[in-house]
C-alpha cells in the first residue's frame, strides 16, 4: 500500500493506516456502526492495528501500543498541527508572563473516570513522572521543563531557559491520575491493563481480535460525544474498510472514487496536505552548498507532474515558504510570489546551473572538466509513493543532461545516514508541526543541527545561517504574537531565497469517513482537525461528531 509519510514519527506512530489483513479466531463486528433499537449509536473504526493481534497494554506513554489511549487520555491543550491552532482542553487557557513561565489555568468539574477529581497535582505528578522517566517521554518536555508546582487550580511551569515554544508543546501532554500512577511500581512497563482518564471514553471488552471503547458518561462535555461505542478490530485491510462499512479510517486508497466513495453513497474522504516532501540537500558537501546549483534544480523541476505521479493527483505542489497550504494562510509571507511556489522555468534553471560551473554539452550537463553532472538521491526502500515522485525527479533532470542515482536504504539505515550526514541528496519531510519554531527550526536551524546526533528529527541538510539562528533565537523568547507572526514570515522569506530544502509537494493526510451514522467530519469547508486517528486529535473530531438523522 503506497503511504505518504508527513516524519518518520507519524509514520511509525500511523499503525492506524491499514497495513495487515488477519484471519480473526474471535467474532468481529463487520457491519458497520450504526444506532442500536435502544438508541444507543456505534461506530466502527480503523484507529489502531493488532499487528496481528492487540497487547492489552494502554499505558499512553508507550510507544507503538495502543493509538486508541488518547481516545482515554487528554491533554491541556490540543494542537491542530495542520493550522497550528489551539484548542484548550483540560486546561481552559494558558499565560506566559515572561518567556521562561507557564501558567496553565485548569478546567474545574473534571473528573477520571473512577470518580476522583482531576486536580493541579495530577498535572504536576505527570510532568515530574516524565522527567523521572525520559523514556516515556514522547513528547520531549524534559527538554524545556526545570519543575512545576501547584497553585490551587493553576500549574506553574518554570521552564529551563526562556523558551516561549516550550509551552505548547509542554501542553500537549498527555496526564494521567497520580492516585493510580503512584501506586505503579516500574511506570516504564507499566501495560495499564484496565486505563483511567478524564477522556470521552474507556475500555470496554477486550480480545487480541477487537476491543471497544464505551462512552464515559461522566465526560466534562458528554453532551458532545455522539458515538456509545467505538469498536475497534485488530485487522483492518483496505478489503475490510470497504466491504464492512467503516465509519472512520485513516487509510490511502489509490482509487479512492471507485474503491470507497463506490461502496456506499454515505462514503466521502478528505486527503488534506501534512508536512511538506522535499529534497534534503547535505550542505557539507559540493555542489550541493551552492545556492545556485539549489535554485537550478528548484526550476528544473514540475512540481505538480512530480505530486501528481506520487500521490496520484490527491495532494499538490509544495510552497517553497516551509508552510502548509492552504491551512497556514494566515501567516503566509505576502511578498513571496505565487504563494512561494516556484514553477518549472528551463531557462532559468540552464542559467542556475550555468553559474555553478554546469552547462549542457552533447545531451548532457557537464563541469568545466567536461564531466557529466551525477545527483545522488536517497529515499528509503520501500516507500512506494516516494520512489514514485523521486523517479519523475530523475526523469525531468535527466531530460538536462543530468545523471540521477536513486539509493534505497531500509527505513532504519536511511535515518541513520540523515543523522549521519553520509548522504548527497534526501528525500524527506519539513516540518508538518504547525508550530514555526518547531518547524522553521528543524529546517533550518543551528542548534537543531547541533543534536542530530541524538534525535530522530532536525535540519538533516546542515544549513547555516546567522541570520536564521538570530530570527529563531529571537522567536524562542518573544511573547507578542504579531512579532511571532513576523519572524515566521523573514523565516519564510529566508526558505524560500536560499533553499535549505526544495519542496516537491505536500504528504497527505488520508481520511476515509462514512455519514451513514455520523456527520460532523473535518473536511476542506470545515478543516477543525486532522483527519489523523491517533495523538489527541481525534479528540476534536469525537466531540464534533452528531448521529445522523
Amino acid at each position: 500500500m503506497t503511504r505518504s509519510r508527513w516524519t518518520l514519527a507519524a509514520a511509525a506512530a500511523a499503525t492506524a493506516a491499514v497495513l495487515v489483513t488477519t484471519a480473526c479466531s474471535a467474532p468481529v463486528q463487520t457491519s458497520g456502526g450504526g444506532n442500536a433499537a435502544d438508541g444507543t449509536t456505534s461506530m466502527l473504526i480503523a484507529a489502531d492495528n493488532g499487528s496481528p493481534t492487540f497487547d492489552r497494554n494502554f499505558n499512553p506513554y508507550s510507544s507503538g501500543k495502543r493509538n486508541t489511549a488518547s481516545y482515554i487520555y487528554e491533554p491541556l491543550v490540543i494542537v491542530n498541527e495542520m493550522s497550528g491552532e489551539e484548542t484548550p482542553w483540560l486546561a481552559e487557557s494558558y499565560e506566559q508572563p515572561d518567556a521562561s513561565t507557564v501558567v496553565f489555568h485548569l478546567r474545574e468539574g473534571v473528573t477520571w473516570s473512577d470518580g476522583e477529581e482531576f486536580t493541579a497535582d495530577d498535572v504536576v505528578y505527570t510532568f515530574d513522572l516524565l522527567l523521572a522517566n525520559p523514556q516515556l517521554d514522547l513528547k520531549g518536555i524534559g527538554e524545556h521543563i526545570e519543575s512545576a508546582e501547584a497553585d490551587g487550580n493553576d500549574v506553574i511551569v518554570h521552564l529551563s531557559s526562556e523558551d516561549v515554544p516550550g509551552a505548547v508543546i509542554i501542553a500537549q501532554t498527555m496526564i494521567v491520575p497520580e492516585h493510580i500512577w503512584s501506586e505503579v511500581d516500574d511506570p516504564v512497563t507499566f501495560t495499564n491493563e484496565d486505563p483511567i482518564g478524564t477522556g470521552p471514553y474507556t475500555l470496554g471488552d477486550f480480545t487480541p481480535n477487537q476491543y471497544t471503547l464505551v462512552k464515559n458518561q461522566d465526560y466534562w462535555q458528554a453532551d458532545k460525544v455522539a458515538a456509545d461505542e467505538l469498536v475497534q478490530p485488530a485487522a483492518n485491510s483496505e478489503l475490510d474498510i470497504v466491504n464492512n462499512g467503516y465509519d472512520w479510517a485513516y487509510a490511502f486508497m489509490s482509487d479512492v472514487e471507485d474503491t470507497w466513495v463506490a461502496a456506499n453513497p454515505d462514503n466521502t474522504y478528505w486527503y488534506p496536505a501534512g508536512a511538506t516532501i522535499a529534497l534534503i540537500p547535505n550542505m557539507t558537501k559540493e555542489p550541493y552548498n551552492n545556492l545556485d546549483f539549489r535554485q537550478g534544480i528548484a526550476a528544473a523541476l514540475d512540481k505538480q507532474a512530480i505530486a501528481d505521479k506520487a500521490e496520484q493527483g490527491y495532494v499538490d505542489q509544495a510552497s517553497q515558504s516551509g508552510l502548509m497550504l492552504p491551512a497556514q494562510e494566515d501567516i503566509l509571507n505576502p511578498d513571496l510570489e505565487n504563494q512561494g511556489i516556484i514553477e518549472q522555468d528551463t531557462d532559468a534553471a540552464l542559467e542556475h546551473f550555468a553559474a555553478a560551473g554546469y552547462t549542457q554539452s552533447g545531451g548532457k550537463m557537464v563541469d568545466a572538466a567536461g564531466q557529466q553532472l551525477t545527483i545522488r538521491i536517497t529515499t528509503p526502500n520501500g516507500w512506494s509513493d516516494w520512489l514514485q515522485g523521486v523517479q519523475q525527479v530523475k526523469n525531468q533532470l535527466g531530460a538536462l543532461g543530468i545523471n540521477v542515482e536513486v539509493v534505497q536504504p531500509q527505513p532504519a539505515a536511511y535515518q541513520q545516514e540523515m543523522r549521519s550526514g553520509d548522504f548527497d541528496m534526501v528525500m524527506g519531510t519539513v516540518g508538518g508541526s504547525g508550530q514555526p519554531y518547531q518547524d522553521f527550526g528543524g529546517m533550518m536551524g543551528e542548534q537543531f543541527y547541533a543534536e542530530l546526533g541524538t534525535t530522530a528529527s532536525g535540519n538533516f541538510g546542515r544549513f547555516q545561517s546567522p541570520e536564521a539562528d538570530a530570527l529563531l533565537a529571537e522567536l524562542k523568547v518573544t511573547v507578542d504574537e504579531d512579532r511571532q507572526t513576523e519572524i515566521a514570515q523573514e523565516l519564510q522569506q529566508i526558505a524560500y531565497d536560499q533553499m535549505p530544502m526544495i519542496s516537491l509537494f505536500y504528504g497527505g493526510s488520508w481520511g476515509l469517513f462514512s455519514n451513514k451514522s455520523f456527520t460532523g467530519w473535518p473536511s476542506a469547508e470545515d478543516p477543525y482537525a486532522s483527519p489523523k486517528t491517533w495523538d489527541s486529535t481525534p479528540l476534536l473530531i469525537l466531540t464534533s461528531l452528531e448521529v445522523a438523522s
